[in-house]
């Protein structure tokens, strides 16, 4: 499982010339899974994002998490975290997971967000066509992937 994080000062994604989801400080998650991912790669990327300490202190250092600024969560479901470019010009997408799974391990992230972090937290529609919008705070932007925890 892999995920792009972006520190943001607001995010919203829009579905149909509607709003899906907005939020003010916090995070911008696009996530993509890969066909081998299980429970244990979503835990690990739970417990990553909750503790990740990029939010700035008193003293402008890093040191705060997003519960301890009390940041909203933006989750966007996003395949393309695992296209291939390798040969050709046409990405391949043969190594992330099929609709079926991809939906059930998305849904579980968010769920498994919720349980560990209770602030405001929204979501894109799985499989949907998606207009992300950001401000993205520093810029800050992170890659985190559940098969490189090691």
């Amino acid at each position: 499982m892999r995920i792009i994080l972006q520190r943001v000062k607001e995010a919203s994604v829009e579905i149909d010339n509607q709003i899906a989801g907005s939020i003010n400080q916090g995070f911008l998650i696009y996530l993509g899974v890969e066909g081998e991912d299980q429970q244990k790669d979503i835990d690990w990327l739970v417990k990553k994002v909750s503790n990740l300490r990029i939010f700035s202190d008193e003293d402008e250092k890093m040191n705060l998490n997003i519960k301890d600024v009390e940041g909203e969560i933006l989750i966007v479901s996003q395949f393309t975290l695992y296209a291939s470019t390798k040969k050709g010009n046409r990405p391949s997408f043969t190594k992330a997971a099929k609709p079926d799974l991809a939906k059930e391990l998305y849904q579980s992230f968010i769920d498994s967000m919720n349980e560990d972090y209770h602030g405001n937290i929204q979501t894109g529609r799985f499989g949907s066509n998606m207009q992300v919008s950001s401000i993205n705070d520093g810029p800050l932007t992170f890659i985190l992937d559940s098969k490189e925890k090691d």
